[in-house]
């Protein structure tokens, strides 16, 4: 159990392919979050969402399936406080209310369907946590700390948010945010149809990615940023690729700077290979073997925009801002530029 002076929180992070759980011990006064219980499943809840605008009961009865192997944990864990913040799918979905009711029967609290804005900044606040923490008196500067302002790039399913600036976990003052609709699900879905897709198809993405890229510059000052630090599976994966590793390594991928030139690399040889050939690599989960080819391309994109000579990989994301939203109630949504 926890500690008295921590508490004891619950966070799921319900997006368009995966669904994670987050059971950990927070202590407000020292800023700390340990981990008691990690989870991450593929569910795929944004399966077909982009072309027919609805959650499909395949994915409403798998992501159903798992939540409830996720209340069991958390029933067994004695954390009290629950949050589930669902994402991009259910936003786009005309029968959300299937998934509400599921969720609240099967959890007993409500789903909070955020905005993009709102999910890009409980991403902001969990992946920058320790990164925005000065050495402490007396303490030598950490060399090569990455500096602020950052950009933090979360590139889900279905859209990908960007939230630049220099607050701490609990403050949401100076950030600025926006969520495009390019994802690895979804531009998967859309254009690499071909297995290795074709250069047409990697073209017509391009094409979306780089005018998504122009929406945002045009609403967040990227170019400003010192630090680009990337979030979520398809940056994660890319970087367990671009490290060599042969088996999914957390402590090594946290943190991890990854080159502008090894992303492109990696992103180009995920894109010539086959489904066969993705999967025999095996730092890259089964769920994400059909569409970390796009993600791959969407980072590259992105590094090549706003002219990032390297990228800064977070195992700390949108998960680890749920709980702490828990624990400080900062969970209201950025400003817009």
């Amino acid at each position: 159990m926890a500690a008295p002076d921590t508490q004891r929180v619950a966070a799921i992070d319900c997006g368009t392919n995966s669904l994670r759980l987050l059971i950990a011990d927070i202590n407000p006064a020292s800023r700390q979050l340990t981990d008691v219980q990690r989870r991450m499943e593929i569910v795929r809840l944004g399966q077909g969402v982009d072309a027919t605008g609805r959650l499909a009961p395949d994915a409403l009865t798998r992501t159903f399936a798992m939540l409830g192997e996720y209340a069991r944990a958390i029933a067994d864990s004695g954390a009290t406080n629950v949050r589930l913040v669902a994402t991009s799918a259910t936003r786009d979905a005309s029968n959300a209310e299937e998934f509400t009711a599921g969720v609240q029967r099967i959890l007993g609290v409500d789903p909070e369907v955020v905005t993009g804005a709102d999910e890009a900044y409980l991403s902001f606040s969990g992946a920058t946590a320790e990164l925005d923490i000065g050495s402490q008196p007396g303490e030598p500067e950490s060399p090569g700390r990455p500096e602020p302002p950052f950009l933090v790039v979360d590139i889900g399913g279905g859209s990908t948010e960007f939230v630049f600036g220099e607050a701490d976990a609990d403050s949401q003052h100076g950030l600025s945010a926006v969520s495009v609709n390019i994802g690895c699900v979804r531009l998967t879905e859309r254009y690499l149809h071909d297995d290795p897709p074709r250069r047409d198809q990697a073209a017509a993405a391009i094409e979306d990615i780089d005018a998504a890229l122009a929406t945002v510059a045009e609403s967040v000052p990227a170019d400003s940023a010192r630090t680009l630090v990337g979030l979520a599976g398809s940056v994660t994966t890319l970087t367990a690729i671009a490290l060599g590793l042969t088996a999914y390594d957390p402590a090594r991928i946290h943190h991890a700077r990854i080159s502008a030139g090894r992303v492109h690399d990696v992103a180009a040889d995920l894109l010539a290979r086959n489904h066969a050939q993705r999967a025999a690599m095996t730092v890259i989960h089964p769920g994400r073997v059909d569409v970390i080819g796009a993600g791959a391309l969407i980072l590259d994109r992105v590094m090549g925009r706003f002219g990032f000579s390297e990228m800064v990989a977070s195992e700390h994301d949108i998960l680890d801002g749920i709980a702490w939203s828990i624990v400080t109630g900062a969970a209201q949504e950025p400003s817009r530029s």
